[in-house]
Order: C-alpha cells, then structure tokens, then sequence
C-alpha cells in the first residue's frame, strides 16, 4: 500500500520592507494624526515653530534693510519704529561712496576666489585618496583631521599666526598677503569630509572600467568622479566662499594694510565716524552677494548635503 507524502508548507523569508512600504516615524501616531484634535494639534505647532524660527532669522534682516532708509535721528527714536519715515533709497549709494567700498569689494572678492580654489585644489584630491584609493593609515588620517574640528578656532590662531609670518622651510612672511588667508583655509577637515562620505557613494565598478581603458588615478577623478560630484562641489564651494567673504578675526590679523583690508573688516574700521544709518547700508551691501549666491544655488546646495545620506 503506498503512502503519500503531503509536503509540509514552509514559511517564506519575510520580504524586506521598502522604503515606499516602511511606516513614517513621527512624534505623533497615524492614529492620532486622523483625529481632529490631533491634526489641530500638529498644525499649531507647526505654524508656531515656523513663526519663530522664520522671525528669528528675518527679522533682523529686515530691520538692518528698513534701518539703512532711515535718517540717523530716526533711528535713534524712541520707541524705534517699524517703517521709515521716507525710503530713502540712496543712503545706499551715499554709504558706497562715503566708505569707498568698491576697492574693498574687490578685495573681498580676491580673497574669497583664492580660498575657494586652493581650497578645491587640496581638499578634493585628498577625499578622493581617503575614499578611492584607501591608503595606508587612511582611516587614521581621517580621524586626527575629523578631531581638529574639536578644537575652538581661537585656540589655533596663535601657531597659525606665527607659522604665517615666518612659513617653515621657504622663510617667508605672509602679513599683508591674501597668501595668509589662503594658505590656512586650503585644508578644511569638514569639507574634507563632505567630499569623502560623497565619494563612498560612487560605484566602484566605475573606476574599475576605466582603469581597465587604461586611466590613472588622476583621469579617473578628473573624468570620471569630478562629473558625478557636481552636487557636492556646490556645496563645498558655497562653504568656502561663504566662510572666506563673512571672516573678521583671521583677516584683521594678517590684513593691517587699509587698502588691502576685506569688507568685514574695513566696515568695522569705519563704524566709529559713520552715520548708523549708512553703516547699516554697508553692512546690507556686503550681505548682498551671499544672500544672491544662495539663492541662486540653494537647489544645488540641498541636493549636494541629501545626496549619498541615503543607500537604496
């Protein structure tokens, strides 16, 4: 008599959630989210912590906008008030003739171009190494630069000082140069940083096929991982030109020329003989060119700092 087998049903492996599938973790339940206190809830909050931080961060371009309109009695008024009595429009170009703040403009702007690029010169190739072509010590290297972003910026600007006015090996002093802004700006550990997290991301078989065409390391960055990287050399470009045209400490240091000096710290010489009220249009005139910068490429810029958080 023969015997049938009936074959045990054994459990498939459960499937691995995607993201489209995975439940969104938020501090409120979808449960609570369906309710009508809840979502009362929710949008209050959210309006109340939209208001305040907007408030926070417009307001005082605001007033430093409306301020520079107004005559300097008015602006000493008080209570102060919201809006100018007259908009007056040209305080801006009298504060740009007052402070002669074309030659600074161009200072500024020699100074912000040279740390940008020396610093896309050394940072680049250096995420690339870390990332691609892992050296020895590599993950060592990463970590000793990632820990001098521990240290405040006032504790390095004794020994940076001293090694600009007398660089090591060449003997040559730096004051008075953009050299001495550009020099300690090259080597930006955060950015460094950036690039290689970036890096990670590109696909190995890439670089693979074209070493196999016969490419070295430097025509594989250059062709192929500098094309792909457009993103975050957005990023690390609006970073460094951002940090090199808003610093005041470093560039009053190793800029004592007046004609030399940089917007942040030619308008802070000017600040004790000038009308408040033209101070604040210079002070609205030197934040033109970042506020414009940023919005032009915010798009890049939030692409560049989401791009590669995310393995799919």
């Amino acid at each position: 008599m023969a015997t049938t087998i009936t074959p045990v049903p054994v459990p498939a492996k459960r499937a691995r959630k995607s993201g489209a599938d995975r439940p969104a973790r938020t501090l409120l339940s979808p449960w609570t989210l369906k309710r009508t206190r809840g979502k009362v809830g929710y949008w209050l909050v959210f309006v109340l912590v939209f208001a305040l931080f907007t408030a926070a961060f417009v307001v005082p371009l605001v007033w430093m906008l409306l301020g520079a309109m107004k005559s300097a009695p008015e602006l000493a008024r008080t209570p102060p008030t919201l809006l100018p009595d007259h908009f007056n429009v040209t305080t801006y170009k009298e504060a740009w003739d007052f402070m002669e703040l074309a030659g600074y403009f161009r200072n500024t702007v020699i100074v912000a171009a040279g740390a940008w690029l020396l610093q896309l010169a050394v940072c680049v190739p250096a995420a690339y190494a870390l990332s691609k072509l892992r050296p020895v010590l590599g993950k060592w290297v990463l970590a000793l630069m990632l820990a001098t972003l521990m240290l405040p910026a006032s504790a390095l600007l004794v020994p940076t000082y001293l090694t600009i006015t007398e660089v090591p090996i060449v003997h040559v002093n730096l004051i008075n140069s953009p050299a001495a802004i550009w020099l300690p700006a090259a080597a930006n550990a955060f950015n460094i940083y950036l690039l290689k997290r970036f890096f990670d991301q590109i696909p190995t078989e890439l670089l693979d096929a074209a070493r196999i065409d016969g490419a070295g390391s430097v025509t594989t960055m250059v062709r192929i991982v500098l094309p792909l990287s457009r993103p975050i050399l957005a990023v690390v470009s609006i970073f460094a030109i951002v940090a090199a045209w808003k610093d005041f400490i470093w560039p009053l240091l190793v800029l004592q020329d007046p004609n030399i000096q940089t917007l942040s710290v030619a308008l802070q010489r000017f600040e004790p003989d000038t009308p408040i009220n033209l101070m604040l249009a210079g002070l609205v005139l030197a934040s033109i060119p970042m506020v414009v910068a940023f919005l032009v490429f915010q798009r890049q810029i939030l692409a560049g700092l989401t791009a590669g958080s995310l393995k799919g």
